[in-house]
């Protein structure tokens, strides 16, 4: 493994104490820099790093001016340029489009990067460094690499690639591409003939494309019809999405006014020793010196542990599928008991790993003997796969080993666990996964028990939830100090109308489970959901789909807080909408109370006895 620094260089200073007088490489971030595996800077930076190649940041940028783009001066191959770890919108933006007063990727949570913070990025960059290559990534670029609805702007936008002055773009984890992109320029290829490396996307101009045989590329709608014609939207998200497999996907295309946009096949997912590698470089956990104030983003994850990437559950409303993958790739025990181990050193230290996990902590050690030579199946979701191993013997095995390590206390699974795939037989598995690995609640993500939302999100249906429910409750019996599950609803996701949250509503209260966690769908690029919100289609089917909007999507928020007196009449209003009266009263059953409000300003207090359990 080639030397690595403290930290990656932000200053010529920096550069010149490692003996750098030119960087290969400037990667360009709208979050600060922290060097910590969890933000992408860092990770891909140490990438470079052990490849060979020099590396400079510059972190959140004032584009106001030219002074910040050119203080490490011109790179000798590329710069990279990336929003950061969320989409700067989604970042700047609450799902109402109230824009949010902080940024917890920035020093003192304080306002730094500006809204589509990769086109503004690239275009500063261009215009200071016009013959020097950029490539961009990221999570904004990777999900709005094709025409996109855009929630923020309620337009459908071009891919990202015709929009900013970039050669090139890579989608999903990077490692692969970055590298191959490097290596490449050093040989003395130029950006523009970089066409076939998996992984990435990139420009052609429309006469070459006229002129090219199109044998073997999937071409979608181009921007005009998607952006004119609900149902060719829909049929070209259908058609990229069945193509996001690195084994069995195509090439795919999609004309814009100035330029088409190909995109190849994803890179293949990293193996077991090579996630291994990249995970175990020397981490500070720490900020970059350089700053004087605390990085929010940094402290929850700071003791946390990547145990391995992908997610096979087929949400709706999640983009994974399109950045990370539907395979499953695991670290080595070894290798994260290694990691553990440097932690347990560092004098911040405090006993506790935050949390062991991935997208989905339990999908840890899940295999397929599919995925490493033919990838997913193209007519199935793995999630509802009978031949998939699910066993939770390696994680557990991981689970325990941690637990011996001298100076930890305690090894948290924060990133929440699939219950669906906690089966009857997986007793063993849940039982100690309470005793020793749930602070005092387990997070969860029903997100509705409306069986017809629950079919819309590609979520398991409300019985699946209630076998796991009773579970949990039952090895809750004879304990001094109980746990609780902290499950996530979601409200105003397409396919669900009032009459879903008035059950969704009856079921917290039925079964205790009020929460504060509640999240309204927003619409994030390149999701089934959003497609669904922008539309009216499925995707796959072009079948009608109910989608809530303005007062409707108010009142579907609304009445998941029913007993914040603030969401009285919102409640009221929607009780009344889905024929449900019965619920506003004085009766133990009823969501809000009749008449209005006490004269104390609360809502006037009901009948207190409830139905025994």
């Amino acid at each position: 493994m080639t030397d690595q620094p403290e930290f990656l260089p932000m200053t010529v200073a920096e550069a010149e104490r490692l003996g750098i007088d030119r960087f290969d490489i400037i990667l360009i971030s709208g979050d600060a820099y922290v060097d910590h595996p969890s933000f992408g800077t860092a990770l891909l930076g140490r990438v470079l790093v052990d490849a060979g190649y020099s590396v400079g940041v510059i972190a959140q940028p004032d584009w106001r001016s030219d002074a910040d783009f050119l203080r490490l001066g011109e790179p000798r191959l590329f710069f990279s340029v990336s929003a950061g770890n969320v989409d700067s919108m989604v970042n700047a933006f609450t799902p109402n489009l109230k824009r949010r007063s902080s940024d917890v990727y920035s020093p003192g949570g304080r306002l730094l990067r500006p809204d589509r913070a990769t086109l503004v990025y690239t275009d500063r960059i261009h215009a200071l460094f016009p013959e020097t290559p950029i490539v961009i990534g990221g999570i904004e670029a990777s999900l709005r690499r094709f025409a996109h609805y855009d929630y923020w702007s309620d337009s459908v936008r071009q891919s990202i690639l015709a929009d900013a002055p970039a050669d090139l773009l890579v989608f999903g984890m990077g490692e692969r591409q970055v590298v191959t992109i490097a290596e490449r320029l050093a040989a003395g290829e130029t950006i523009h003939s970089l066409t076939d490396i998996p992984g990435t996307a990139y420009r052609v101009d429309l006469k070459t494309w006229r002129g090219m045989d199109h044998t073997g590329y999937v071409v979608l709608p181009d921007f005009r019809e998607v952006k004119e014609d609900r149902y060719a939207y829909a049929r070209a998200f259908a058609l990229h999405y069945n193509e996001q497999d690195p084994f069995r996907g195509r090439p795919v295309a999609q004309p814009h006014p100035k330029t088409v946009v190909v995109q190849n096949l994803p890179a293949k997912p990293l193996s077991g020793p090579e996630l291994d590698r990249i995970y175990e470089y020397p981490y500070t956990r720490r900020a970059h010196p350089s700053y004087t104030e605390p990085i929010p983003a940094l402290e929850p994850v700071r003791f946390s542990i990547v145990s391995h990437r992908g997610c096979f559950g087929a949400c709706s409303f999640c983009a994974l599928t399109h950045h990370q993958g539907r395979i499953i790739q695991s670290r080595s025990v070894d290798s994260i008991v290694r990691e553990v181990e440097r932690i347990a050193k560092m004098p911040e230290f405090t006993g506790i790993i935050q949390d062991v996990g991935g997208p989905t902590a339990n999908m840890y050690g899940i295999h397929c003997g599919r995925w490493e030579s033919a990838g997913t199946c193209p007519d199935r979701r793995c999630i509802d796969c009978t031949v998939l191993d699910r066993s939770h013997e390696e994680q557990l095995r991981l689970l325990r080993r941690l637990r011996e390590i001298p100076g930890v206390k305690q090894v948290f699974i924060a990133s929440g666990i699939r219950y669906d795939l906690i089966g009857p037989e997986d007793e063993e598995y849940l039982a100690e996964v309470c005793k020793h690995h749930v602070s005092g609640h387990l997070k969860v993500a029903p997100e509705h028990i409306s069986d017809r939302v629950c079919a819309c999100m590609g979520k398991p249906s409300r019985e699946v939830f209630d076998a796991f429910r009773k579970r949990f409750e039952a090895l809750q019996e004879g304990k001094k100090k109980r746990q609780y599950l902290v499950p996530y609803f979601m409200s105003g996701h397409p396919g669900c109308r009032i009459e879903d949250m008035v059950e969704l509503a009856e079921y917290v209260r039925d079964t205790g489970l009020y929460t504060e966690q509640v999240q309204d769908f927003t619409p994030t690029p390149m999701s089934i959901s959003t497609t669904i919100y922008h539309t009216g289609l499925n995707p796959f089917t072009l079948e009608e789909v109910h989608v809530p909007k303005g007062r409707e999507k108010r009142i579907q928020r609304a009445l998941m807080h029913y007993r914040d007196p603030k969401n009285y009449g919102l409640v009221c209003e929607g009780l009344q909408a889905a024929g449900r009266e019965d619920l506003i009263g004085n009766a133990w059953q009823c969501l809000v109370p009749a008449r209005g409000r006490s004269p104390s300003g609360g809502p006037r207090k009901r009948q207190t006895r409830r139905p025994p359990r």
